[in-house]
């Protein structure tokens, strides 16, 4: 799912966000579900919003191999966090990305 650019943001300034997931992954699920929520009200407060590019670890042998034990892995740039199910550190790993 794609999030807005807040309002005269310049959508090619700010780094993509990456969730590797695979389908039926309750713990994947619930980490897009916070990140949803996350990007909404940063939006809503004025602040960078990135869109989330989701990667099926499925569809790639490489990424399966290197995040089957580790999903969900959120990805901005050279930062990764694997075991990404903290709402505290998923929301400091944002806001040391994208300001805030």
């Amino acid at each position: 799912m794609d999030h807005a650019v807040p309002t005269g943001a310049d959508p090619s300034a700010i780094p993509a966000l990456i969730l590797y997931s695979k389908a039926g992954c309750h713990l994947c699920e619930e980490t897009r579900a916070f990140l949803e929520v996350l990007l909404a009200r940063r939006a809503a407060r004025g602040l960078a919003a990135p869109a989330i590019t989701e990667r099926d670890i499925e569809s790639d042998p490489a990424w399966e191999r290197a995040f089957f034990t580790d999903i969900p892995v959120i990805e901005i740039e050279d930062r990764r966090m694997t075991l990404a199910t903290s709402p505290h550190k998923i929301e400091r790993l944002i806001a040391e990305a994208f300001g805030g």
